[in-house]
């Protein structure tokens, strides 16, 4: 599978996947970059008149098979907080009920988390508190990007990531607030006073960023991006069993980048993780645990070979064996 928008600037460019299944098809939601010269109003919406060349957007894909892919719309940037863009959305489906918890962008420290719900998956109402987060303490800049979420019985956990205060380290955070509380600015909680993961591995470079997080039997699991884009970024793993105390998994990346002349070989990176309950069991390797989760586990990355010319969303299949997961052989 790959997947690239190629409306705004004439090739390929989607930053950024996640992904969802709602009313019976999958939504692909994805950051896409301001409009090239002579690329302006595509049928998807005119870039605002404020700024008719700035801002990243969230683009909005839908599939019925997790392959192919097409363009269904945009959520563009407003004026205010959003002028500069937005990008980078963490997704799930609630209460019958899409939310996208997204990122303002051009913004240095100022960047914070913003929250909006869907009730068909394409139009968006944004949070009348936005931006609902931001980090807190004197160990980050206050920043807060990359959004990722996942239920942990009664609340809603909220990963990050955010810069020291120097903003030269990247690295991540976690809040909570409640399932019923709304997502609204009042209702977030830091659970942290210092990174909950930073970079320490020479892969790692200065960066730890898009966290991508999902429980199996009762263990949390951490997809991230380690190193700053192109440098090369590759996808590491770690594990938790509260949600907030993390370990890796391995001293090496669970997904680095490609081959020299490979599609990713400039990077393997902001990893999305989404398990897809809709498919049989009889779809699982004898030897995946996947069935114990009831769906086939998917990672979403992006990646080039050109420094970022280009970039492509692919996916590739995790299975799990004695509670911990493998990439599935190519």
């Amino acid at each position: 599978m790959m997947y690239a928008d190629t409306s705004r600037r004439g090739r390929p460019f989607s930053k950024d996947p996640a992904v969802v299944r709602y009313a019976g098809h999958y939504w692909l939601y994805h950051s896409i970059p301001p409009f090239g010269e002579g690329y302006t109003h595509n049928g998807w919406g005119a870039p605002p008149a404020w700024a008719p060349h700035r801002g990243w957007a969230i683009g909005i894909a839908r599939s019925d098979d997790l392959e192919t892919w097409v363009k269904v719309g945009e959520i563009l940037p407003t004026a205010g907080h959003e002028e500069n863009g937005i990008c980078a959305p963490g997704a799930v489906v609630l209460q019958g009920r899409v939310h996208l918890f997204y990122q303002t962008y051009g913004n240095g420290p100022k960047d914070a988390i913003c929250h909006a719900a869907s009730s068909d998956g394409l139009h968006f109402v944004r949070d009348a508190t936005n931006p609902v987060f931001r980090a807190a303490g004197d160990w980050n800049c206050g920043r807060a990007i990359d959004a990722d979420v996942v239920v942990d019985g009664d609340r809603l956990l909220l990963y990050f990531a955010t810069r020291d205060p120097t903003m030269t380290t990247q690295m991540l955070g976690v809040a909570a607030a409640t399932l019923d509380s709304g997502f609204g600015r009042a209702t977030w909680q830091q659970l942290c006073d210092a990174p909950i993961l930073a970079p320490e591995l020479p892969w790692e470079q200065e960066c730890i960023e898009a966290p991508a997080v999902l429980k199996h039997e009762g263990r949390f699991f951490m997809f991230y991006g380690g190193a700053y884009n192109n440098c090369p970024q590759q996808i590491g793993c770690a594990f938790s069993d509260d949600g907030v105390k993390w370990r890796r998994l391995s001293l090496e990346p669970f997904l680095p980048n490609g081959k020299p002349g490979s599609w990713n070989a400039c990077e393997s990176g902001h990893p999305y993780v989404f398990v897809d309950e809709a498919v049989a069991d009889n779809g699982v390797a004898a030897d995946d645990e996947t069935a114990a989760d009831g769906g086939v586990t998917y990672l979403f990355f992006q990646g080039n070979c050109d420094l970022g010319l280009t970039w492509q969303i692919s996916k590739r299949r995790i299975v799990w064996r004695g509670g911990y997961p493998y990439l599935e052989e190519a």
